[in-house]
């Protein structure tokens, strides 16, 4: 089975070649055609943006023992805190080729350089409505997920379809299809501020390490996943989506080693719906998934295979200003399931509501208050007990450029 779906990627990619080659050759220049002297080179196609976020999450906060390693490390440690510094360079440095290189200089908290995204877009027809994007990536598996943090409302991604993917990203290549129509409306959602996740097609199908982003392969298979997504755009104006998704693989676990020294895999798979309104200017968003993968039980301390599901709902209204915009939002998100890239594929129960604000004062600055009440317990082999329950406010202060 492995083989043949082996063949199968290697086959693509090389009809993919194929096709940019036959598609670069027809559109390069007759061999008598003058050249002028000024061309403009790949690297004068680079653009460079960004953005920068700075967190505090003291504030009013009942129990510092609560937190979310997976989504912010600061909560507790009541100090500032660099959430994320992200440099985008990015660009179409050929007729058929888009480059999107993304570090991170602020990962982990601790302040050192980690690569986000590395890939490049190869489009198969002139159009490229068509893509096949080789490297590493978000995979596409949920709306909040491919959202970019620069765009999301709440201050972190949910438990119960982020923890499908740690960090969203892996290294892999992936299809993507979407007319030309419906690309500029996946454009439009995002440069209009209406909160899009972006351009992952109309259909995207793909293969994947699954060991998730940085960190390396630990078996021989891999993940396989698709998404089918639609954004409508009403005769009133008011733009709607609707997507499904679903992967499966097989995740190797990191077990305690005091405990367990053996390398242990598990099959896994999700499956689930999106659907968004976009804020014009009331919207509403929600997202759900049922899947079974790796899960500590306290009750034999082991690590088994066993169900989860979760998801969200999100409300906000946005309030355009002369310069910028005032959105009030809500979230409520609920989780329970293991989440496998943590030791012994920790087991989760989260509940947790969410009441914030995000101040757009102009393009350049954006604040963010958010207050949140929390129920997390978060088992494994180290911690057969942990239950937190408090809640806090929080504060971003976030710099585009």
């Amino acid at each position: 089975m492995r083989i043949h779906f082996a063949a199968a990627v290697v086959v693509l990619t090389m009809i993919s070649i194929s096709a940019f080659a036959r598609g670069a050759e027809g559109d390069s220049l007759p061999a008598k055609t003058s050249v002028p002297s000024t061309q403009v080179g790949w690297y004068d196609r680079i653009q460079l943006r960004g953005y920068a976020q700075m967190r505090y999450n003291g504030l009013f906060e009942t129990n510092p023992d609560l937190g979310c390693s997976q989504c912010d490390k600061s909560w507790g440690t009541g100090g500032f805190f660099l959430r994320r510094i992200r440099m985008i360079f990015s660009g179409q440095i050929h007729e058929r080729i888009y480059m999107y290189i993304q570090p991170d200089f602020a990962s982990g908290g601790q302040n050192f350089v980690q690569i986000r995204d590395a890939y490049f877009d190869l489009g198969l027809d002139a159009k490229q409505e068509f893509r096949l994007r080789i490297g590493q990536s978000k995979v596409p598996f949920g709306f909040e997920n491919l959202q970019s943090s620069q765009n999301r409302l709440p201050l972190d991604r949910n438990d119960g379809l982020n923890s499908a993917v740690l960090n969203e990203r892996d290294i892999g290549l992936f299809f993507y299809y979407a007319p030309t129509e419906v690309r500029e409306r996946f454009k439009y959602l995002v440069s209009s501020g209406l909160k899009g996740s972006g351009d992952y097609g109309m259909f995207g199908f793909g293969a994947y390490n699954g060991q998730t982003a940085n960190l390396p392969e630990r078996n021989r298979n891999f993940h396989v996943v698709s998404r089918f997504s639609y954004p409508m755009k009403l005769a009133s104006g008011q733009f709607i989506e609707a997507s499904f998704q679903g992967y499966a693989g097989k995740f190797v676990i990191s077990r305690n080693p005091l405990t367990d020294f053996d390398q242990v895999e598990f099959p896994e798979f999700r499956f689930g719906p999106t659907f968004v309104i976009y804020p014009q200017p009331l919207g509403l968003q929600a997202e759900f998934n049922w899947g079974r993968g790796p899960q500590y039980n306290p009750e034999t301390n082991d690590v088994e295979d066993a169900p989860l599901k979760g998801g969200y709902v999100l409300a906000s209204y946005m309030q355009k200003t002369s310069k910028g915009a005032i959105i009030p939002f809500t979230r409520y998100h609920y989780y329970s399931g293991g989440k496998k890239f943590e030791v012994d594929a920790t087991r989760h129960r989260v509940s947790e509501l969410e009441l914030g604000v995000e101040w757009q004062f102009h393009k350049a600055l954006e604040l963010v208050t958010m207050y949140t009440i929390s129920d997390r317990s978060a088992q494994n082999s180290l911690d057969p007990l942990n239950r937190e329950r408090g809640s806090l406010l929080r504060i971003q202060a976030q710099v585009n450029f």
